[in-house]
């Protein structure tokens, strides 16, 4: 070993098997003993129970995660010069893959898929929005900001740390600009279109990022269609309907400052408000009454918000989709499409899949699978770390 004097955490036996297939996770439950006293926020040195290293990681001795993997070598340490190096690689991956063409709004940093769990960086044009969810990052917190404005040279780096995750890391939430100027406006483009931001107080970092590729092809099955969008947040589905030429566009969200934001993108796109129909209400209510009111639709998108953040959740969280597809459903007419969302890592694809199959069967109608969805390339998922792909999307057809 490097350093004798190094934090070190020994699992019990047979739970080496998740990190030997490369599973950036350490639960509680599986660390037998620590040496050389790990606190909040050590790097540690991972070790079977029969010694052998297994990798680095960020320790929390009070987190039921207790363990986020920062490598699987030796490094010579965790530093900001590694935090820098991570960054800058994951920002070269961005630019590789060509998305700079795509959009002037991406994610630059995705957790554990980019290396640096606990951390999710979102650029939107020269505005970066970082958000810190760990206690490792949190540590290298300054770091990160360095890395940034050297990486991107930004106006402004906004941080929203202001998950729910940080309570469970035992962190207290913090919002606010980092560096630089917040501008009055930001604009960004995507395809073709425009959409204003709202960093501050939007949901998430301001924009549903990871829904890009699918606002695309679902707008384009939109044409001649009257459609609902549900829990329509800015607009974004609402604007690519409107744009490949919907018939009407019905948006409904719980929140009036997220429809008039998506009013704005509206007419940020040329077209006009009062050839679509704005509801404010909470989304379940709202589908009811339009239930009783025997209205229907040719294409009807559900695009909740997370319902589940822990697998502990997934229960409760099963209801609510039920019911909400259940409800799309009723609504949908003969042949029309639906297409349905979870943002929820604790539903797995398998089983938003028998959710939805569920609310089908209850609601009488039979409808097919024409295409699976997920987060856009700029959120990739690691291959040994199923919990990274925690946007699943189902577009179906319902029968004649």
């Amino acid at each position: 070993m490097k350093n004798n004097k190094s934090k070190k955490i020994f699992l019990k036996v047979g739970k080496e098997k998740s990190l030997l297939r490369r599973h950036p996770w350490v639960f509680s439950g599986a660390i037998s003993r620590t040496e050389n006293s790990p606190t909040l926020g050590d790097t540690v040195n991972i070790f079977s129970a029969q010694g052998q290293f297994l990798a680095q990681a960020a320790y929390h001795p009070q987190a039921q995660i207790a363990a986020r993997v920062w490598s699987w070598e030796q490094e010579a340490s965790i530093d900001a010069d590694f935090i820098h190096r991570r960054i800058a690689q994951a920002i070269a991956f961005r630019r590789q893959m060509g998305l700079t063409k795509l959009s002037t709004g991406m994610r630059i940093i995705h957790g554990e898929s980019d290396g640096l769990p606990g951390l999710v960086v979102d650029q939107y044009d020269r505005v970066v929005v970082m958000q810190i969810s760990s206690v490792g990052i949190e540590r290298w917190r300054d770091a990160c900001i360095g890395s940034l404005r050297n990486e991107l040279d930004p106006i402004c780096i906004y941080e929203r740390s202001d998950t729910e995750v940080r309570t469970l890391e035992s962190l207290p939430e913090r919002c606010g600009v980092v560096f630089g100027d917040l501008p009055a406006n930001i604009i960004i483009k995507e395809h073709s279109l425009m959409f204003q931001i709202d960093v501050s107080s939007g949901q998430k970092t301001g924009f549903y990022l990871d829904q890009r590729d699918n606002r695309a092809s679902v707008g384009a099955l939109a044409v001649d269609k009257d459609v609902l969008n549900c829990f329509c947040y800015s607009g974004g589905f609402t604007v690519y309907a409107k744009q490949a030429g919907a018939r009407s566009v019905l948006s409904i969200d719980a929140s009036q400052s997220a429809l008039t934001l998506a009013m704005h993108n509206v007419v940020l796109n040329g077209f006009t408000t009062d050839e679509n129909e704005w509801i404010c209400a909470d989304v379940f209510q709202a589908l009811r009454k339009l239930r009783d009111q025997n209205r229907s639709f040719d294409l009807i998108i559900l695009d909740p918000p997370k319902f589940a953040p822990t697998a502990s959740f997934a229960e409760k969280a099963a209801r609510g989709y039920k019911d909400i597809n259940l409800l799309g459903f009723k609504l949908l007419r003969p042949g029309g499409i639906l297409a349905s969302y979870s943002c929820s890592s604790g539903i797995s694809s398998d089983l938003f899949q028998k959710i939805v199959a569920g609310a089908a069967l209850d609601a009488g109608v039979e409808a097919r699978i024409i295409a699976y969805q997920s987060a856009a390339v700029d959120h990739p998922v690691l291959l040994n770390f199923p919990e990274g792909a925690y946007l699943k999307g189902l577009i179906l057809k319902k029968r004649l």
